[in-house]
């Protein structure tokens, strides 16, 4: 039986692209699992995790100073050779004598802050020795057993009062922030991952274009020795053989460099080579607008983020205001102390010891320096709260734009599809229509540009999908398939 030439041309570039696609194991990824991975083991997943931790061990400081502290506090060897200012009665003047001591002392405190007030309570021991050489020699043992006080700002600014407001939000802030990051790197793992899908597709594309047109332009030439086709018809199909191996040169480099990019922001090995699984299925499923901004006035960090600075630019204020005014504080203690040349006697019959103080201060002449200081406050806070108005404002136009791109892009992405699949359909008919005649070459070159304009299309639409998604899944913190709040309490996060 005698072979078909033309059937001949026809099946060898098709089974050479076979073969070269078999002897490259590739692993599939999904877009799920690109997002795990990304937001398991990237570098941006590292920084953000980091960004918590620094937040979170800020909390428990905040929460350790307002327990109570134990405090031991020494001078264990202070030794003192020098002349000091003595009166001498016997010369009735003042005369320079040597002296040389040896000092220790010791205290324990427990103490706690009180946030109402600002003022702090403690309770504390002391110990000191003291001992002098020279021509008088003598040892004295100063202790007190027990001692407690409590010091007071009167009129003054409380920052425990400020603190324990705005730390709290803080952290909340912090924990949502992680979230937020930790959505910002799906985002851009959906980039990475449709940039390299795209260029796999469009390099497929190119590599079957090639093959197609070198059939097209072998099945040229044997009509051109008949006289069905014309030179000009011949040397558009040779030229179109040279273009597709320009382009498919050109997208094997845009693949190599989109895979390059993707797989170090995953932090996969060198040269892993994957093939991405586009995500064919929608989600099905409407956004409502009032929905999304509820959603994000709730988790979004942004919120928390200009509220804290509304209250650090009325802490700022009211610093300002009470530190220019008159202040006073008092500080008052009661408890025992006793002196003896011995240890043990120092704590034997100790005396009552009372201590009560209070210090006065009134600025007089300060030049404007106080009055400068309160209107620059002021002025902060009335910027922090306009600033505070703008971003929200800014915020939820972006909720609106994102919202209403993902809802068009649902039902579009259909369509997109569909003239995918008609593309798809009249290149192969005119490919078929051209093998037995009855297409020129303008029309396979305009199908082969249509098929792949609209291949492109699908794929650049259902990145745009992906992203508005995750935009929104960004801005609200919310998974709006399980209708469930985004969270890392699941990943070991407080």
């Amino acid at each position: 039986m005698k072979r078909n030439p033309i059937i001949g041309h026809l099946l060898c570039p098709f089974f050479l692209f076979s073969s070269s696609v078999n002897s490259q194991a590739q692993g599939v990824l999904s877009l799920d699992k690109a997002i795990k991975i990304a937001t398991d083991s990237s570098l941006a997943s590292f920084r953000a995790k980091n960004l918590y931790e620094s937040g979170y061990w800020q909390f428990k400081t905040f929460r350790a100073a307002r327990l109570p502290s134990l405090t031991f506090s020494a001078y264990p060897f202070v030794y003192n050779k020098s002349f000091v200012e003595r009166y001498d009665s016997q010369q009735d003047m003042d005369v320079y004598k040597s002296q040389q001591t040896l000092n220790s002392y010791g205290t324990l405190t427990l103490s706690q802050n009180i946030d109402l007030t600002g003022g702090t309570f403690y309770i504390d021991t002391y110990l000191k020795y003291l001992q002098g050489f020279g021509a008088s020699q003598y040892k004295q043992y100063t202790s007190v057993p027990f001692r407690v006080g409590y010091s007071q700002a009167l009129f003054g600014f409380n920052s425990f009062k400020w603190d324990k407001r705005i730390e709290p939000l803080h952290y909340e802030r912090v924990k949502k922030e992680l979230q937020y990051n930790l959505e910002t790197i799906s985002q851009q793992t959906v980039e990475y991952f449709f940039d390299v899908a795209l260029n796999q597709a469009i390099h497929d594309m190119n590599i079957r274009n090639l093959a197609s047109n070198d059939t097209l332009y072998r099945i040229g030439q044997e009509r051109y020795k008949i006289g069905s086709v014309s030179q000009p018809d011949l040397l558009t199909l040779k030229l179109n053989v040279i273009n597709s191996q320009n382009e498919l040169s050109d997208s094997e480099i845009n693949l190599k460099s989109s895979l390059f990019k993707f797989t170090s922001y995953l932090r996969l090995k060198n040269g892993t080579s994957i093939q991405c699984e586009l995500p064919l299925n929608l989600l099905g499923i409407f956004i409502s607008t009032e929905e999304a901004i509820a959603k994000a006035r709730k988790n979004n960090p942004v919120y928390l983020e200009q509220k804290e600075n509304v209250l650090t630019a009325q802490k700022s204020l009211e610093k300002a205001q009470k530190t220019s005014r008159f202040s006073a504080s008092v500080s008052a203690s009661i408890g025992f102390n006793q002196v003896a040349s011995t240890f043990s006697d120092s704590y034997r019959n100790p005396m009552r010891q009372d201590v009560v103080s209070v210090s006065l201060s009134m600025p007089i002449l300060d030049w404007g320096l106080s009055k400068g200081q309160i209107n620059m406050a002021r002025s902060d806070l009335d910027v922090a709260k306009i600033s505070a108005e703008e971003a929200e404002q800014a915020f939820e136009q972006e909720i609106l734009i994102a919202v209403n791109e993902f809802n068009n892009r649902s039902t579009r992405i259909k369509l997109i599809d569909e003239a995918r699949r008609i593309a798809g359909i009249a290149y192969e008919k005119t490919r078929q229509l051209f093998l037995i005649g009855k297409a020129d070459v303008t029309d396979v070159n305009q199908a082969t540009v249509q098929r792949m304009q609209a291949e492109i299309n699908y794929i650049t639409s259902l990145k745009n999908y992906w992203l508005s998604y995750y935009k929104i899944r960004q801005l609200t913190l919310c998974d709006f398939e399980t209708n469930t709040m985004c969270s890392t309490e699941n990943k070991g996060y407080k």
